[in-house]
């Protein structure tokens, strides 16, 4: 008897949960996604149990260009990337050591890691994500795409599904688009 209210008060809000779950994006555990500045598509692991994205880089080198810090890589996908791509450093970012990476002569219990903006095509969204860099090649995948990208592209994970976006066709001249929060 006490769950009628409760009930009741759960059926009104179900089509507003409709509405916000209809303005989402359903994305599988992975997709295809083109690094839209590199003009390079690359199957990625959308993880929400990331916070962050990451790309396999390898030669990872921070330098100063006109007094500003930027970072020199390669991409560590596979042997036909010989050619080093420069961007602007958008900051370093502090990632949390497993308990199997940690070294107690370092004393440290994170890891250090660049950080550069790239545009991420998915499906049809286009969005500016921010990517930090490290050597991803032991991994079947070489970009893990993390919750704070996954907040940008507004998408809900069905981790029983695989490439539910299909290829990405954001066209040449495409908006990155808003962020849920602007």
């Amino acid at each position: 008897m006490r769950l009628k209210p409760f009930a009741s008060l759960f059926c009104l809000l179900l089509p507003g949960l409709s509405l916000a779950a209809a303005e989402k994006s359903v994305y599988g555990l992975n997709e295809h996604a083109m690094l839209f500045n590199l003009g390079l598509q690359v199957p990625a692991k959308l993880d929400t149990g990331a916070k962050t994205a990451s790309l396999s880089a390898r030669d990872i080198e921070r330098f100063k260009r006109e007094g500003e810090p930027w970072v020199r890589f390669y991409l560590a996908i596979d042997d036909v990337h010989s050619h080093p791509i420069e961007r602007p450093l958008a900051r370093i970012s502090k990632i949390k050591r497993r308990a199997g990476d940690y070294d107690p002569e370092e004393e440290k219990t994170y890891t250090a890691r660049p950080v550069i903006e790239l545009d991420i095509c998915m499906g049809q969204a286009l969005r500016t994500i921010e990517v930090n860099l490290t050597d991803r090649s032991a991994f079947q995948y070489p970009l893990l795409i993390g919750s704070d990208a996954l907040k940008r592209f507004s998408a809900l994970v069905d981790p029983s599904l695989k490439y539910a976006a299909g290829k990405p066709g954001c066209p040449p001249d495409a908006n990155t688009g808003a962020t849920p929060n602007e």
